[in-house]
């Protein structure tokens, strides 16, 4: 998923990807502020977006075949230490970021946990390896 989501947002920045497809929204406000309506849109950047966030959903929460019963430990300590990073960082963003770039940062704050995560339980695994053989 996460690769078919790269393939889509190549192909929607350097072709200008679109496929209109009519959506519910329960809340919309572009030109006008409305509830609980249907509208056509471009939802190649909705598609964009899920491919990425459920693929790296997979990617952090699907276990090894043959995972030892201490990642599931290794696993709650990635999970604190995400909280506490990813608190210090939305706290520094806040402090810090306005305006466009606050805005980017929102997208990215979609798949921020996940990648993370990722990252520091495969840090503490590396850890494990080296302490252990």
């Amino acid at each position: 998923m996460i690769f078919a989501g790269t393939v889509l947002t190549f192909f929607y920045f350097a072709f200008d990807f679109r496929f209109e497809l009519p959506v519910l929204a329960i809340f919309s406000s572009f030109m006008e502020t409305r509830f609980f309506t249907t509208f056509r849109t471009n939802f190649a950047d909705e598609l964009i977006m899920l491919l990425f966030l459920s693929g790296l959903f997979l990617l952090a929460f699907s276990e090894d075949k043959h995972e030892l019963d201490y990642f599931k430990s290794l696993r709650i300590k990635a999970l604190i230490k995400t909280a506490v990073a990813y608190s210090i960082i939305v706290m520094l963003v806040l402090l810090f970021v306005y305006g466009t770039g606050f805005m980017a940062f929102s997208i990215v704050n979609l798949f921020l946990p996940f990648i993370l995560y990722l990252i520091i339980f495969n840090i503490l695994k590396k850890r494990t390896r080296v302490n252990c053989g």
